[in-house]
């Protein structure tokens, strides 16, 4: 088996996979091994959308190179499904941090942010996943909620009662 060799390009195959332009791409799909394959999946893995995934891409629009073109198809397809599904789990946790940090009951917390108790509890769970306008509103509800009160939520009537009664002198 002979090494590969870029032609025509100020580039090593021991490069770092990024710094290839699109043309060493098309010879490492065409001409490489499971070696240079494998820093591709790698490269693409690291980021779905970055520039080596795109030109793989654009590569395989015009070079079918046999067995290869699929298995990385399905390697960015992949990719991007698994960093869908963590960017998902990360705004459902972050909205679930968001309603634990107001301290409100998640009837009350759907009540001021403008949508229902069972949306927010898809917007929790991850299976939905909410507009970045609503994001910043419960954002923006939960900031002032643990501002108002900093144990978390509005004191329930007896205990402002309370609060009332044993701060007045005349009931000591």
């Amino acid at each position: 088996m002979t090494a590969l060799n870029f032609r025509n390009v100020d580039a090593s195959p021991d490069d770092p996979v990024a710094e290839w332009p699109i043309e060493a791409i098309q010879a490492a799909l065409e001409r490489g091994s499971l070696k240079h394959w494998h820093r591709l999946a790698a490269a693409i893995q690291a980021q779905p959308w970055g520039p080596v995934a795109r030109a793989v891409e654009e590569v395989l629009t015009y070079s079918r190179p046999y067995g290869v073109s699929i298995a990385l198809e399905r390697v960015i397809d992949r990719a991007r499904r698994d960093a869908e599904a963590g960017e998902r789990a990360a705004v459902a946790a972050e909205v679930q941090r968001l309603i634990e940090l107001s301290g409100l009951s998640r009837r009350e917390f759907a009540v001021r942010v403008g949508t229902s108790t069972s949306r927010l509890s898809t917007y929790a769970t991850g299976r939905v996943v909410p507009s970045a306008a609503l994001l910043l509103r419960m954002q923006a509800t939960a900031d002032a909620e643990s501002a108002f009160n900093p144990g978390g939520g509005f004191p329930s009537p007896a205990d402002a009662w309370r609060g009332r009664v044993k701060g007045a002198p005349d009931f000591e």
